[in-house]
């Protein structure tokens, strides 16, 4: 069995595998530059932090922003590059970025929770401070932490999912559990194919953030929250759609939060 990251090395079999034809990302992005936005601090350049392929970046640039596109997989980036131009891409590694300065940082689908440790938060955000003009907004969107307290549903029983592509039938089997000491949310992925390949085992962790934990770190890095609630959003059951406000509770499996540096 080899290890690696099946999607990230191959781009278009990431999209297949999690299309979103409608931009629904995309466009729940823009709707809170927009209505966050709005008024003596319009949102004009926007940084989004784990772009993968582009979409979501290629999206904004559409609606008339002007977007860097930033991750670490040199394959995501040449493929938005080439299926989703518009933006600027560049590599860089959130805990620790200068690619100037910006009137909102996006970092959607728990990209952020890639900063495993309380120094990769502090680096996350400290960056976002240089980066952001003052009022600037950050937008993220991530897997919720508190959904875990109590609840197994999504833990220690695996998920399979299976697609097609180019001819291939690809099958991925999932595990989900908790690692309490590090905090972190595990994930083991084993991919099969019929076409001969070798078996392909990832390994992926989560930060696993509170609500509360999370206002506390934005707040000591001179953020004030506008919204910090579960949904609806791009990746709830129902999904967000146009006209749809901020909900208020945070319990469900998606964080969603809007805030502001203002100190």
């Amino acid at each position: 069995m080899t290890s690696g990251n099946l999607l990230t090395d191959n781009p278009e079999l990431y999209e297949v595998r999690f299309p979103d034809p409608d931009r629904l990302a995309g466009r729940w992005t823009e709707d809170c530059l927009r209505r966050y936005g709005a008024g003596s601090v319009p949102v004009r350049t926007v940084l989004d932090l784990g772009c993968g392929t582009g979409r979501d970046a290629a999206y904004l640039h559409t609606a008339g922003r002007s977007v860097v596109g930033a991750d670490l997989s040199e394959a995501m980036l040449a493929y938005a590059r080439d299926r989703h131009p518009g933006p600027r891409y560049v590599r860089a590694d959130l805990r620790d970025f200068s690619l100037g300065a910006f009137d909102a940082v996006v970092c959607l689908d728990s990209s952020l929770l890639y900063c495993h440790t309380n120094d990769d938060l502090d680096g996350f955000l400290a960056s976002c401070r240089r980066s952001l003009a003052p009022g600037g907004l950050l937008v993220a969107e991530m897997r919720n932490g508190a959904y875990f307290l109590g609840r197994d549903d999504l833990l220690n029983t695996p998920k399979v999912n299976g697609f097609d592509w180019q001819g291939t039938s690809y099958r991925s089997t999932t595990t989900l559990h908790i690692d309490r000491t590090a905090q972190l949310l595990r994930r083991i992925r084993t991919w099969t194919a019929d076409d001969g390949s070798a078996p392909v085992e990832q390994h992926s962790a989560w930060r696993l953030l509170l609500p509360l934990e999370l206002r506390h770190f934005l707040a000591a890095h001179g953020f004030t929250v506008l919204a910090l609630h579960d949904g609806p959003g791009p990746r709830t059951e129902p999904p967000w759609r146009e006209g749809d406000l901020p909900g208020t509770a945070a319990d469900a499996d998606r964080l969603h939060v809007v805030a502001r540096l203002t100190g």
